[in-house]
């Protein structure tokens, strides 16, 4: 039986969804990396990435481990690990999210609660087909220092100020990352074969570790 890889996102907003429902949705898909969920005060989006959409995700994560590794930065990578608060009525599964300051936190648990620990530091939100619901407000309410979107072909980094998101050209987490820099190693993924791009990536970070 053939394979059929869809090429374009799938996306389905649906309205007025008890937090219980959502819920029940996460527990049916607990050991599954698609969709993704994210909800908002009874507003529930339902996302099945496509194959750029995972490409792209991959290709940052794997820039920020390569760069941490040269400059020896600490970090834990949680993937799509959900993030839920029921007090907030809120709950988003990012593309893919780090730990850096608060890594020591939570390393070695079994299971994040984020009403007693910290949010990720670093949130990356790939969008494809520029999402329907906002999710910046969502990652504020959590505390969330950080995010970094490709959406439509440009890439942004983003700061929390207060209650609210600020866009900056260099990564917090890795000081010395500029946003121009990412945007191009992404590019270039599409490119070059995967050994000699994760090649260039090492050879940028040892050229520009910060003193």
């Amino acid at each position: 039986m053939a394979t059929v890889v869809s090429q374009t996102e799938q996306r389905v907003v649906l309205y007025d969804v008890s937090w219980a429902t959502y819920e029940l949705l996460l527990a049916d898909h607990l050991d599954s990396s698609s969709p993704h969920f994210t909800y908002d005060e009874g507003t529930l989006e339902i996302v099945k990435p496509s194959m750029e959409h995972e490409e792209t995700n991959r290709s940052i994560a794997t820039l920020v481990e390569l760069v941490a590794e040269e400059w020896e930065i600490d970090l834990m990578n949680l993937g799509s690990t959900t993030c839920k608060r029921e007090d907030l009525k809120r709950g988003f599964e990012p593309d893919t999210c780090f730990y850096f300051q608060n890594a020591k936190r939570i390393r070695g648990k079994d299971e994040i609660d984020l009403h007693i620990d910290p949010p990720p530091d670093l949130v990356i939100e790939i969008d494809i087909t520029s999402g329907s619901v906002d999710k910046l407000p969502i990652y504020a309410a959590f505390g969330v220092s950080e995010v970094w979107r490709y959406s439509s072909k440009l890439f942004m980094i983003f700061k929390l100020d207060a209650d609210r998101y600020i866009k900056i050209n260099e990564s917090l987490a890795l000081p010395g990352l500029i946003g121009d820099v990412i945007y191009g190693f992404i590019q270039a993924n599409r490119k070059l074969k995967r050994l000699a791009w994760m090649k260039r990536i090492h050879e940028w970070a040892r050229d520009h570790r910060p003193s």
